[in-house]
């Protein structure tokens, strides 16, 4: 618990040095939406997180966790991810392993994984083709273990054809 009180101190720092690059102020409501954007492991649309910041101020408007997740993104606290359900998730950036992630189209399951075998095969392509490669995100669609154990009829996407995805976030555990 007291690395990741330091890992909060060391991302609050972070933050701060960025607002002042940008010619911002420090406010209460940033702060909050930082606060609980850090306390939350997991992928939070901006709907997600303004509806965990309501719960603790309900004058914090939509725009205001929508901006501050910009600045977090800009700042490297956050990254932007999508699954493929036409929303923009973020999840935690700093001081985080990469990794890859598996949706699942019938539950909306994230699953992340890393894979030094993926890793290595796609730096062998790069360089096969001559590509610098400077950054990668890796979404698998299908379904998971939990959904494949059901027998009734799964959704299967025309070939060629877009998957419908669901993704499940926001929980608070």
């Amino acid at each position: 618990m007291a690395d990741r009180k330091n890992d909060f101190q060391k991302e609050e720092q972070v933050f701060l040095e960025h607002l002042q690059k940008a010619g911002l102020k420090r406010t209460a409501q940033r702060d909050l939406i930082l606060e609980i954007f850090l306390r939350t492991e997991e992928h939070l649309s901006s709907e997600d997180l303004y509806w965990l910041v309501q719960k603790q101020d309900q004058s914090v408007g939509h725009t205001t966790v929508y901006r501050t997740l910009k600045l977090l993104t800009e700042a490297g606290l956050a990254r932007e991810v999508r699954f493929g359900d036409g929303k923009t998730y973020y999840e935690h950036h700093y001081n985080h392993e990469h990794h890859d992630h598996m949706i699942c189209t019938e539950c909306g399951k994230v699953i992340e994984f890393f894979s030094p075998e993926l890793e290595a095969l796609q730096d062998a392509m790069a360089e096969k083709f001559g590509f610098k490669l400077t950054h990668h995100n890796l979404r698998i669609l299908g379904v998971c273990s939990d959904c494949g154990k059901m027998e009734s009829e799964l959704y299967s996407a025309a070939s060629g054809a877009l998957p419908r995805v669901r993704v499940v976030s926001g929980k608070t555990k």
